[in-house]
């Protein structure tokens, strides 16, 4: 993966410089999560003897690629200098030239990629435009680290569907709320502050009509410099009220209503005149409900949106649960207990039996404050059995 070296000693070294100097770069990409879409979250650095000399961020879709930004922002010519880029450079023109030819026509030698672009029309097309130059170009460098920044992306250029992280607050024995729906606050003010951070990094928040209704929530990411994350209610029968922030805020322009035709009826009726909030209609299946993957593919086609957050309640939670259509399961558990079976449950609905229960990986486990976050993947519905509740039914360069 590194440079060449003399001795064993001089690899190692090497190696442990350019990992260094890629961490930098996804350091650089991850300003940009929740900015970007369609595109993916991009950070580049440029080095010459032995230092950085320009550094680059993709801010968003039609703005300069990262390795543009860290290119123009270096203070010495870049010629001969090695570029750190956590994903393949383009090659084609969209809304911006190829950085291929840019990285070309300023004389870099060397270019060190993270992982290859997800798309398959496009991966490894720069990487040979580059060889084809004569430039050296090595890959993998961080690469897992790499993978992770655009797994939203990359599911959603190869499946159209975006990346579903479902989030939920819980007391020690799995429950949203007590029995008269109170839920504030079951976590401390840390696990507040890690959700903010997890909402920066959103392309849409999605909830259930009977949270919107119980809470009242904003539903925005208050951090400093984050974008306008779209806010999205799963509400088929129409019943949310009419005073609702999410109609009546600043940017109820961001507020989605995915219903039926029946539930759209009613808030047509219902909604305050003049509310820049959209209605989504989606035909009813047998029970009434929403298919799911049908509004994540409409986020996905109509607003480019790569990563999802969903924000419960234990019915929506249930729901995507069942359809497998969860890929990060983010529960943050508080040391409380409630002892009541009538509480409101963190999942409802899919009544699997032990041996059919879908099981996964856990990612991550760490502490906030007082409170636990665990991380979870891959927990899918066993394909041999049809779940209870059924779902059915792009490069860098948009």
């Amino acid at each position: 993966m590194a440079r060449p070296a003399t001795t064993p000693a001089a690899a190692a070294d090497a190696l442990r410089e350019d990992r260094r100097l890629m961490r930098l770069a996804i350091r650089l990409a991850r300003a940009g999560e929740g900015h970007t879409r369609p595109n993916p979250p991009v950070g580049a650095v440029v080095v010459l003897d032995g230092q950085v000399i320009g550094r680059g961020t993709h801010r968003a879709a039609g703005q300069p690629h990262a390795e543009v930004e860290a290119i123009r922002a270096c203070r010495r010519n870049p010629r001969g200098a090695t570029l750190y880029v956590t994903l393949e450079p383009c090659s084609t023109t969209g809304r911006t030239p190829p950085c291929t030819d840019l990285i070309a026509e300023h004389g870099l030698r060397r270019v060190c990629i993270g992982c290859i672009d997800p798309n398959p029309r496009h991966a490894g097309r720069g990487i040979d435009v580059l060889r084809q130059g004569g430039i050296a170009v090595e890959t993998g460098l961080c690469e897992a680290d790499c993978r992770r920044l655009i797994a939203p992306f990359a599911k959603r250029i190869t499946t159209g569907l975006p990346w579903v992280t479902l989030k939920l607050a819980l007391t020690l024995d799995g429950r949203l709320a007590d029995r008269d729906g109170r839920s504030k606050w079951i976590t401390g003010e840390p696990a507040r502050a890690w959700v903010q951070q997890l909402r920066r990094r959103a392309d849409a928040i999605l909830v259930g009509a009977g949270t919107v209704a119980a809470d009242d929530p904003e539903l925005r990411c208050r951090l400093p410099g984050a974008g306008d994350a779209w806010r999205v209610v799963i509400d088929g029968a129409g019943r949310l009220p009419a005073d609702r922030r999410l109609f009546t805020d600043a940017h109820a322009a961001t507020t989605i209503m995915a219903t039926t035709p029946a539930g759209a009826r009613r808030l047509r009726q219902t909604l305050p005149a003049g509310t820049a909030a959209t209605l989504w209609t989606f035909r009813a299946r047998r029970d009434g409900t929403l298919n799911l993957a049908d509004v994540l593919r409409r986020l996905s086609d109509e607003h480019g949106v790569m990563h999802v957050v969903c924000e419960g309640g234990g019915r929506l939670a249930g729901r995507l649960a069942a359809a497998g259509l969860v890929d990060t399961f983010a529960f943050v558990y508080a040391p409380c207990l409630l002892g009541d079976a009538a509480a409101v449950p963190a999942v409802d609905g899919p009544r699997w039996l032990l041996g059919q229960a879908p099981r996964g990986q856990f990612t991550e486990v760490r502490r906030l404050g007082g409170d636990l976050l665990v991380l979870a993947q891959e927990l899918q519905p066993d394909a041999a059995r049809p779940p209870r509740l059924t779902e059915t039914r792009n490069g860098r360069h948009p």
